[in-house]
């Protein structure tokens, strides 16, 4: 979700098959329909505005340019391809720096380097997954001013983030990540809890870093596939945030509506376990390091609806208006909610 002006532009993924997908054209006055720009897009998730005001949209394989015309029509050039798109995580996540660039997440094909039979990695051995032409588990960043380009690992900024997928920067252009970490950590060490383990990363993101994934969890624990592995060798996260909650979405808030929340990072917590469904903000400082734990922002929300049919919202998308008030997309109920200050009296 990303707005310019009056109009809330979204990305409908459509389904998990491919070319089902569209964009969206919401008016912020709500009346009318929705505009359909594009159609046929391919598993499309992130969705920003560079800092030069180009439209961008990331698909599994490439991210595409969107050249929005007067006229109410689009199209896409190619502003990037060549990005692995097999496996378990291959949505990508947007986040705009402050020069016309743009960083990409690479999410991993596994959920801990597994082999294609299911089977555990070999504990001597590297990740595959981390040694292809444009590793994956990764963050990258490429310039679109000369378009279209082919993705390699010079476009590396940092590695070991099993599916960075919530991604922003900061007013002073620090580069923030929230992990999705890995799952059924019990399967390997029953003595481990996989509702209570592992953490979801929360980091700031520092060029040639390697965060662990998939040989270290938490603050440098080794994965119990990979026990004699040195984790004092990888950068440990800035905090731990509950595990499985799944953060998706982030933004860091400058607008005018919530003074209280100036400068604090906002995340949308898309989990479907109980530290999921929320979004929740955390004060950091100038260099982007967190201040404290999260707070909640928004939970407990749960059937919408006045018959109590709807499932329970899972946000994924974070969008501020030129009014500072706050919109949460969520992919349960397929809606967009609106946050806003309360008025006097209300």
């Amino acid at each position: 979700m990303a707005v310019k002006g009056g109009t809330i532009y979204v990305v409908d993924m459509g389904s998990w098959q491919p070319h089902r997908g569209r964009l969206l054209a919401i008016e912020q006055n709500g009346h009318g329909p929705e505009k359909v720009l594009l159609t046929g897009l391919d598993r499309p998730s992130g969705l920003t505005f560079a800092s030069d005001g180009q439209l961008y949209i990331g698909l599994p394989d490439r991210v595409l340019r969107v050249n929005l015309h007067g006229d109410g029509t689009a199209d896409t050039q190619d502003a990037l391809t060549g990005l692995p798109s097999t496996g378990r995580h291959p949505l990508k996540g947007l986040a705009a720096d402050h020069d016309g660039g743009l960083y990409v997440s690479e999410g991993s094909a596994t959920n801990n380097c597994e082999t294609a039979s299911g089977g555990l990695p070999v504990a001597s051995q590297a990740c595959p997954e981390l040694r292809g032409a444009v590793p994956r588990a990764s963050i990258l960043y490429f310039r679109p001013q000369s378009i279209p380009q082919i993705a390699s690992a010079e476009n590396v900024v940092a590695t070991g983030m099993r599916n960075p997928a919530a991604l922003a920067v900061t007013p002073e252009g620090v580069l923030l990540a929230a992990v999705n970490g890995r799952d059924n950590i019990n399967v390997v060490d029953p003595k481990l809890s996989d509702d209570a383990l592992p953490h979801e990363p929360f980091l700031v993101v520092r060029k040639g870093h390697n965060y662990g994934w998939p040989y270290c969890f938490d603050d440098g624990k080794p994965a119990p596939e990979y026990p004699q592995h040195d984790c004092s060798t990888v950068t440990a996260p800035n905090l731990l945030l509950p595990a499985h909650s799944a953060p998706l979405g982030m933004l860091v808030y400058t607008g005018a509506a919530f003074p209280e929340l100036q400068g604090r990072v906002i995340m949308a917590y898309h989990g479907y376990r109980n530290a999921g469904h929320r979004v929740a903000s955390l004060a950091i400082d100038a260099d982007g390091n967190p201040r404290g734990s999260p707070q909640p922002l928004v939970q407990g929300w749960r059937n919408l609806s006045q018959s109590g049919s709807e499932p329970t919202g899972s946000p994924i998308g974070l969008a501020v208006m030129a009014d500072g008030t706050l919109l949460i997309s969520e992919d349960h109920n397929g809606t967009i909610l609106r946050l806003a200050p309360e008025k006097a009296g209300d």
